[in-house]
Formats: C-alpha cells, structure tokens, sequence
C-alpha cells in the first residue's frame, strides 16, 4: 500500500514509519517544517510539507494513497488554541483529503476517556477537540479505526498489549502504539472499530483479531 501520515515527525510517527516500510509499503510523511525532512526520510518516508494550521485544503499533499494516519498532536507544550487548529481541526482537513482523493481507509491515533472531562483547563480543551475529532471520523462513511493509548512511555516495545473498546487507563510505550497502527493496517476488518489501548499481556496480532473476532 501507499500510506500518507499527517504528523509525520512526532515520536509515534517516527516509530511507525520503519515498521510500514519493512511491512512492504510505500510511505508518504505530512510535515510542517521542512528542517525535519532529513529525518523523517532517514525513517523511511517521503517527506511532503504540509501545513495543516494554515492550509484549508491538504488533499494534494496527502495525494492518491491507499490509507492515511493522523498521527498529529499540537503536543503538551502547547495552548489551548493550537488543541483545536491541530488535534481537531488537521483530523477534520484529512477527512475531507481523503474524500476528496477516494481514500477509504482512515486510522486515527486519539487518547483514552477523551469524553471524562479531567485535568486543567487546556488538557480539558485537548479532551474535547480529540472527542469532536473521533466523532467527525466516526460519522464519516469512511473505513477508520481509531486507536486510543493511554499515558505514553518512551519504554522498549514489548510486542504485548491489551485492546478493547473500554479499559481501565494504563500505560503503553509508544513504540507499542506505532506496531498497532502498522498491524491495523494489515487487517482490513479492522475498520469500523475504537479501541482503547494500554500495556498488556496480548500479542498484538491476537489482540485485535480477538476483538474483530
């Protein structure tokens, strides 16, 4: 397959894009800024700037793919206005890319208990842009899977997991998080579903054939 990733330079997408390319794809990386092209090629994919906090339209960036990710995140550092013009809002512009190009197959990358409001208030406004953001998607006629981590660690990938559609919050490296997005990818009835995701005791493999099962 040919599979275009938004956020092509943050740490999940860094992991994914070695994984895709071994698995036999042709990757295609959406960045802002041109300084991480270097990179993300080093990686594995073919850097392609996008902005997607000034652009309206990112569907010639994405261009005529099999599949897209969005793998973007304005990240903690950031305010509560960059939650919506990146976490929502860049979701939103690759749902519309995707239409408008005939790309069926959409994986988001969320987080876990997006609608159990907690924390200050820009972590509430993260929150809610990711919620809006999965229900776009959801509500899409799209083939999309969603993938929901919980607290994200910089661990050494286990290749074990646990999946379903409500679990109690855990942790899980991000490392385990790109192989799940890269096997997802590989089963395509695995569309239609949202799973949250944590540290576990499940090969990834098993894990999400369990839950198509």
């Amino acid at each position: 397959m040919k599979i275009a990733v938004l956020g092509a330079h943050g740490q999940i997408a860094m992991l994914l894009h070695p994984i895709l390319k071994s698995n036999g794809h042709e990757v295609i990386g959406l960045i802002r800024n041109p300084e991480h092209a270097d990179e993300v090629s080093r990686a594995g994919a073919e850097p392609v700037i996008c902005d997607i906090e000034s652009e309206d339209d990112i569907s010639d960036a994405v261009g005529r793919v099999d599949a897209v990710v969005f793998a973007a995140g304005a990240g903690p550092g950031s305010g509560a206005e960059r939650k919506w013009t990146v976490d929502r809002d860049g979701a939103l512009k690759l749902i519309e890319a995707a239409k408008r190009n005939g790309i069926s197959r959409y994986v988001m990358i969320s987080a876990m208990k997006v609608e159990e409001p907690r924390g200050n208030e820009v972590f509430q406004v993260y929150q809610k842009a990711k919620s809006e953001a999965d229900k776009a998607l959801r509500e899409s006629g799209l083939d999309w899977t969603i993938i929901r981590p919980g607290r994200l660690t910089d661990n050494l990938p286990t290749g074990r997991v646990a999946l379903g559609p409500d679990l109690e919050e855990g942790e899980v490296p991000r490392a385990d998080v790109a192989a799940v997005v890269a096997e997802v990818l590989e089963i395509p009835e695995s569309a239609g579903y949202q799973w949250d995701l944590t540290g576990g005791d499940n090969p990834i493999e098993s894990a999400i054939k369990q839950e198509i099962a």
